[in-house]
């Protein structure tokens, strides 16, 4: 009976409604955080780092689609390096593949991954922390304030005009008293309850996924130093410049190859059929004087 006047006294019930409100409202938020981040795990643990060039579209696909994630996930990729292989010509006119980088053989990063999956872009930043954080302080608040109110209130009951009124009014001031102190052992007490839960709750719920997530794409994309990766690509400039330069060695064979197929394929036919043709009139003119030397024979006789 005690119990529920104690609760039937508005300070102390502000005080109760603010800490169970406040503790709903920090498991949900906790508990939402929760979901996403253990479906982005049982996502990205379905990778390795050896068939990550290979499945690169398939994570993309899923985390630009994702939208707890997409816009870590965009700034994320800008930063990536990938390997790639190229053709070149050997001195023996043979093909062979060849790496750009001879260390880049995954895909990597010139980023700490940390540095874009961490507590403030996949926690903290999801839902109001502040808030959460500032409940402790609201509800240590609430203690002084009823406090000093319940006695302002009650000194102001006192009444000494009589010795009834003034029995009756220092009793109703001790009573008064009383609920002060107890509004503010409440605010006390359940301020440093929710402080203790929203911890737990916390490290279990949100810190514990968020360092699994962490682990989990340190492993797939190695960081690569700002002078690592310049270096890689003078490299694959001087691999670019090699690939040039046998081009432009092979434009005259090539030319001379194409030339050498036109003649064969046009003009070689023409002049054997213009070569045929002359003997052919040539034949006709042999002929044609022989008969006339025998037709002058013939008229001398007569």
């Amino acid at each position: 009976m005690n119990f529920f006047k104690i609760l039937a006294d508005i300070p102390i019930l502000i005080v109760v409604i603010v800490f169970i409100t406040s503790t709903i409202y920090c498991f949900t938020k906790y508990a939402k955080t929760e979901k996403n981040l253990k479906n982005l795990i049982g996502f990205m643990q379905n990778f390795k780092r050896n068939d990550l060039n290979f499945r690169f579209k398939e994570i993309d696909g899923w985390m630009s689609q994702n939208p707890y994630v997409s816009a870590i996930w965009m700034e994320f990729k800008n930063t990536l390096v990938f390997s790639e292989s190229i053709a070149l010509k050997t001195e023996g006119k043979d093909f062979k593949y060849q790496d750009i980088s001879s260390t880049v053989q995954n895909i990597q990063t010139t980023a700490d991954p940390l540095y874009f999956f961490n507590e403030e872009t996949l926690v903290t930043s999801k839902f109001n922390f502040k808030m959460i954080q500032t409940i402790p302080t609201v509800l240590t608040g609430f203690g002084p304030l009823f406090t000093f109110l319940n006695i302002a209130v009650a000194f102001g009951r006192i009444d000494f005009s009589t010795q009834e009124k003034t029995i009756a009014s220092v009793s109703s001031f001790m009573t008064s008293m009383q609920t002060a102190a107890l509004v503010s052992v409440i605010a006390v007490g359940s301020s440093l309850v929710y402080l203790m839960i929203e911890r737990i709750l916390y490290n279990k719920m949100c810190k514990t996924p968020m360092n699994q997530i962490q682990e989990i794409m340190g492993n797939l994309f190695a960081s690569i130093s700002a002078e690592k990766f310049l270096y890689e690509l003078l490299r694959e400039t001087k691999i670019q410049n090699n690939s040039t330069s046998n081009l432009i060695t092979d434009i005259p064979g090539q030319m001379k190859t194409q030339f050498n197929a036109s003649m064969a394929t046009n003009l070689v036919p023409y002049l054997e059929n213009l070569i045929f043709g002359l003997n052919q009139l040539n034949k006709q003119l042999k002929e044609s004087l022989k008969e006339k030397k025998a037709s002058d024979v013939v008229d001398e006789l007569f």
